[in-house]
């Protein structure tokens, strides 16, 4: 009996950056895997199209080419945005599945979201730069900016994976929690012990505030000077989820101005230009857009794939990997990540 055939252009990705040595083995033992270019799909030989069962990527796909593919039951995303760059509306109709392994990140950016918090709280980084140039300040003259995380309040802009691995985080701080998400009911938050509130009261009264959402094509840019200018002076605003949520002029000025600090791990442009004002920006902690960026998490991609492919192939649905919601998948406008 042959194999099932998988279509592989999980670019960034590769197989060898998701797959340990063991699954890989596994995958290849298992499956036919036609390897390819993600703008190439569409000019594989007829044959393979009509057999290929699962995609792993998310390559774009017309409408001619899915249409060539009624053995297909999955697009398998190792990116981890989900794309609006295939017929959603053909794909659910089809009962064929769109998954994200996006999950995988929710543990290490969480506890980025943490390092980064305490080094703003802490000041830790002007401390050490300080000592590193001999101006260091001692005991309680190093603390004239620094703040405790614990007993405080926090908000959260946004409360899926990422949102929903931080509050696990933060149980120790005994902090109180604040989510705004206009995509979640009440009941759902109170359920995981956060407290649902509105966007006007997360700003107003959070002393840290991390945003955690999807960019959708609601609230690109809606974090803007109206909303930095509510928050209390000296709050910290620590961005982890996509720069496109922000405006990003607006946000350095509200640092520059002192009313603010700030941390983000992603940017409008990546890299940032050499002489881009956020570089040398006091006030404002910079991550390279390397929180996810853990193996551990990278191989747990090709796990949680492997998992749900032999769910699939005994003709059950998918449950590791988040499923794309027919409601909601076409409303993202996350930008593809370039770079592992």
């Amino acid at each position: 009996m042959s194999k099932p055939i998988i279509i592989c252009a999980p670019e960034p990705r590769s197989i060898d950056l998701i797959f340990t040595e063991t699954a890989k083995e596994t995958l290849f033992s298992q499956y036919d895997i036609v390897e390819t270019d993600a703008t190439q799909i569409a000019t594989l030989d007829t044959a393979i199209l009509a057999q290929a069962r699962y995609i792993i990527g998310q390559p774009p796909l017309s409408l001619n080419t899915l249409q060539k593919m009624p053995e297909l039951r999955c697009v398998l995303n190792v990116e981890s945005n989900l794309l609006n760059n295939m017929p959603y509306d053909y794909l659910f109709e089809k009962g064929i599945h769109v998954i994200t392994t996006g999950a995988v990140f929710a543990e290490p950016v969480a506890e980025m979201a943490l390092a980064l918090a305490l080094c703003l709280s802490r000041t830790i980084v002007e401390s050490d730069t300080a000592f590193q140039e001999g101006k260091e300040l001692w005991g309680g003259d190093g603390n004239s900016e620094a703040s405790l995380l614990s007993n405080s309040r926090i908000g959260l802009i946004g409360f899926g994976d990422l949102g929903r691995a931080i509050a696990k985080l933060l149980v120790g701080f005994r902090a109180q929690i604040s989510v705004f998400d206009p995509w979640l009911p009440p009941s759902l938050l109170t359920d995981a012990d956060v407290l649902p509130a509105s966007l006007e009261q997360v700003l107003t009264t959070s002393d840290v505030i991390f945003v955690v959402a999807s960019v959708t094509q609601e609230n690109t840019g809606f974090l803007d000077a109206d909303a930095f200018s509510k928050m209390k002076r000296g709050a910290r605003f620590i961005l982890l989820s996509r720069a496109e949520i922000v405006n990003f002029d607006h946000l350095m000025t509200a640092v520059e101005s002192g009313h603010i600090l700030a941390a983000s791990d992603v940017f409008p442009e990546e890299p940032m230009p050499m002489g881009h004002k956020v570089r040398k920006l006091k006030g404002f902690l910079r991550s390279a857009h390397r929180a996810g960026a853990l193996d551990v998490a990278f191989k747990q991609m090709g796990d949680r794939v492997l998992e749900d492919m032999k769910l699939m192939d005994q003709g059950l649905p998918p449950m590791r990997c988040k499923r794309a919601e027919r409601e909601t998948v076409a409303r993202m406008r996350s930008k593809p990540v370039l770079k592992n």
